[in-house]
């Protein structure tokens, strides 16, 4: 327990670096970008983008409790600069909570496909599929059960492929990172 606060405080203590707040600022300048461009529609309730990566880079390196506001701050950002259908505080809640599981597997750990397996399985199960489902099915009226089989479909299909995607990403981050002094005595592979 003692391990957990002390990462979370860690954490809260980046936003204490004016450093770290241009680069989420980048970084969520980055997000809404590829969430206008690099997004393909499928259907009415499925998404296929990469605007969650700035996310996944703000969460390894700056930890849980900055991913979780910066999801937030982001979510409801990219909802008034771009609003698909009404606003719903449960996928915001939704991009709190991936922040916080992301950050606290990822944040000042090397890097590696099992840590990365387990934030993407993780987030996909909880988040996406019980979560995001649930949202839906309140917001549009729909059935938990007839939404849950596309969403699960789509979020099995995807998992390796993000899971690829993170992987090379966050390596690169990682050494970009070291290399202009984002990371101090912390262990990024």
């Amino acid at each position: 327990m003692k391990k957990i606060l002390q990462l979370y405080k860690a954490s809260l203590q980046e936003l204490s670096v004016t450093r770290n707040i241009v680069f989420c600022g980048l970084m969520a300048a980055l997000g809404i970008i590829l969430g206008t461009v690099a997004t393909i529609p499928i259907g009415q309730y499925i998404r296929i983008g990469f605007s969650g990566l700035p996310n996944r880079m703000v969460d390894f390196l700056f930890g849980p409790v900055v991913g979780c506001l910066f999801g937030g701050a982001l979510d409801v950002l990219k909802y008034f600069l771009k609003p698909t259908g009404p606003f719903f505080f449960g996928f915001t809640l939704n991009a709190m909570l991936s922040g916080i599981i992301y950050g606290s597997i990822l944040y000042r750990k090397p890097v590696s496909w099992k840590r990365i397996l387990i934030a993407e399985f993780l987030v996909k199960l909880f988040i996406n599929c019980v979560l995001g489902t649930y949202w839906l099915s309140m917001l549009y009226g729909n059935a938990f059960l007839v939404l849950l089989p596309a969403r699960l479909l789509k979020n099995v299909i995807m998992l390796p492929i993000d899971c690829v995607i993170l992987y090379f990403t966050l390596n690169y981050i990682g050494q970009a990172a070291k290399q202009f002094g984002f990371v101090k005595n912390k262990i990024i592979a």
